[in-house]
């Protein structure tokens, strides 16, 4: 048997111990012979959001046993813009990598020290996967082994060499095509850099982690506008008036006419920020739309922060440019140690699995996870008498979005609860919708368009016919569009399968709302402990932990 694979991504930040600033969501994998074995997004253990403190953690983790580390293994780290290395607090685990100028599509060896027990250490076997890289290859373990001739790119607030990276994969080899920080930086930099996207949304810098979901919530309130894409280019995007937004409003009412004011209801800053959006989407397909015109790929693996903007991949795939998308449901920083472990394993010729996304086990003990149909219709009762429930059930999902098994429920088909599930209870803005899971069956049924594959992992929008607003009206969000999740067997999610089934063959139920565990600012649950607090601090009807039910009063 091969020794195991350690990946980390832990890079440190300029300024730590500050609100997650460039560095964020630290996270480390373990795998063997190709399969995950172990899988730690830091937040979800510290309870602190986009947690980068794994240099602070990692030895007391294994020290404690909660991460099972193998005393022999190959190491192999992700690098940062800011930087090639990794310390632990005592300096037990060491790594550092020379610097690179260009690309590589391989784990580069480097340089590491593992010091495993007492006063005993050595030298580690290790690896440097860069950024973009490990982003491209986190795709892996959800579809296996990149097919022949596709083109590979990651797209992200900030690699190592670029934000935006292209790759050629065809006859086994890997090919660098484009790597830069300019031809879609400007667009990036809207979702985590912008001081007029940042100001409407009243976020500060600091929250450069949050915003890309709100902008894109809100930006469905609006409509694009070619007279305000004109004018945001004329300023350069307003991209550098941080502490200046009042010159921002008075270029508006100079050109357009109005005052307006940095409010969400305000119908202007609402088309301003579709503006936005439509920007992004269409520069982002005009990149793959001249890459296909030169190679001609079949497939495309789309992987970096901005592959969570489910509309424009929805767009992607309905443009017809490509047989296959796949985009791992950890396509953002949560999944770069899984994209290096992943790259390492198949470098050192082992096939990768294909794993489901529920793969965040650290410090889980998931007991015997056997379903009784009595939980499930007592816990149907509830949610048909307008109960709101929360979900935690056996590992956690990968990546920042709850998938069934770190989920808050409730019907779809009431709207009041949904505003009160995302306002009242989780502490939302009102703009931002919530997303409902479905039998894939019960989505090709309501949907305009084909569901896709990326329905899996919630990573696609689709239209919704008027036909089911009243059966939906909980989930559809302003321009018409829901971010389903669907679920084609058991076997994706037995228990929400088992549930759902049992609610529309039983009352007609065609979804569920499906929106993560957690109150804004803090990071989805993870253990019993986070579960049954959280339930009780949000005044939730009941609970499902690993497959029981327990009602309010048991909190």
């Amino acid at each position: 048997m091969a020794k195991p694979t350690v990946a980390i991504y832990g890079i440190k930040d300029r300024n730590t111990f500050e609100y997650p600033a460039y560095v964020h969501d630290h996270n480390l994998c373990v795998m063997q012979d190709g399969e995950i074995v172990q899988y730690l997004q830091l937040e979800r253990v510290t309870r602190r959001k986009y947690d980068n403190r794994l240099d602070l953690y990692v030895e007391d983790l294994i020290d404690k046993k909660i991460i099972d580390c193998p005393d022999d293994f190959d190491l192999v780290c992700v690098n940062d813009f800011v930087g090639n290395a990794f310390s632990s607090q005592n300096g037990r685990l060491r790594f550092e990598a020379d610097y690179q100028n260009h690309l590589k599509f391989n784990a580069i060896p480097a340089h590491g020290y593992w010091q495993y027990s007492g006063w005993e250490g050595k030298p580690a076997n290790s690896f440097m996967v860069q950024h973009e890289v490990a982003h491209i290859c986190s795709t892996l373990p959800f579809y296996g082994d990149f097919q022949d001739n596709s083109l590979l790119v990651s797209l992200d607030g900030g690699s190592s060499l670029g934000n935006y990276s292209a790759f050629l994969y065809r006859d086994g080899k890997f090919t660098l095509i484009e790597n830069n920080w300019t031809d879609l930086g400007f667009a990036s930099k809207f979702f985590n850099d912008n001081s007029f996207t940042f100001k409407m949304l009243n976020a500060s810098p600091g929250m450069h982690c949050s915003v890309p979901g709100k902008l894109m919530g809100f930006a469905s309130l609006g409509n694009y506008d070619s007279e305000i894409e004109i004018w945001l280019k004329e300023n350069q995007f307003f991209k550098d008036y941080w502490h200046k937004e009042n010159a921002i409003l008075e270029s508006a009412k100079q050109r357009f006419g109005i005052v307006a004011d940095f409010d969400t209801h305000d119908i202007f800053m609402q088309n301003c920020a579709a503006t936005f959006q439509r920007i992004f989407e269409n520069a982002v397909l005009q990149k793959l739309e001249n890459l296909q015109h030169k190679y001609h790929c079949d497939n495309l693996y789309y992987g970096g922060g901005c592959a969570l903007n489910i509309v424009t991949n929805t767009k992607i795939v309905e443009s017809g440019m490509f047989r296959n998308v796949y985009i791992a449901p950890c396509c953002n920083d949560s999944g770069l140690s899984i994209g290096a472990a992943a790259l390492l394993e198949r470098q050192k010729g082992n096939t990768i699995k294909i794993h489901s996304p529920y793969l965040n086990n650290v410090g889980i003990d998931n007991g015997q996870l056997t379903i009784d149909n009595k939980t499930i219709k007592k816990t149907a009762e509830i949610l048909l008498n307008g109960g709101i429930i929360g979900i935690c059930n056996g590992n956690g999902e990968v990546g920042p979005r709850a998938l069934g098994n770190r989920s808050l429920i409730a019907v779809s088909n009431n709207k009041h609860l949904s505003q009160k599930l995302s306002m009242t209870v989780k502490k939302r803005e009102w703009y931002r919708p919530v997303a409902p899971i479905m039998l894939q069956k019960i989505a090709e049924k309501v949907t305009v368009q084909n569901v896709n594959p990326l329905a899996k992992f919630m990573l696609s929008d689709f239209e919704i016919k008027h036909e089911f607003d009243k059966d939906l009206c909980g989930v559809i969000h302003a321009n018409q569009t829901a971010r389903i999740q669907t679920l084609e067997s058991e076997n994706n999610n037995p228990f929400m399968f088992a549930l759902l089934t049992y609610l529309y063959e039983n009352h007609g139920i065609m979804a569920l709302i499906n929106t993560s565990f957690n109150a804004q600012g803090e990071p989805i649950v993870h253990k019993k402990n986070d579960a049954f607090a959280s339930a009780k601090r949000m005044n939730l009807d009941a609970l499902v932990f690993n497959n029981q039910l327990i009602t309010n009063e048991n909190f």
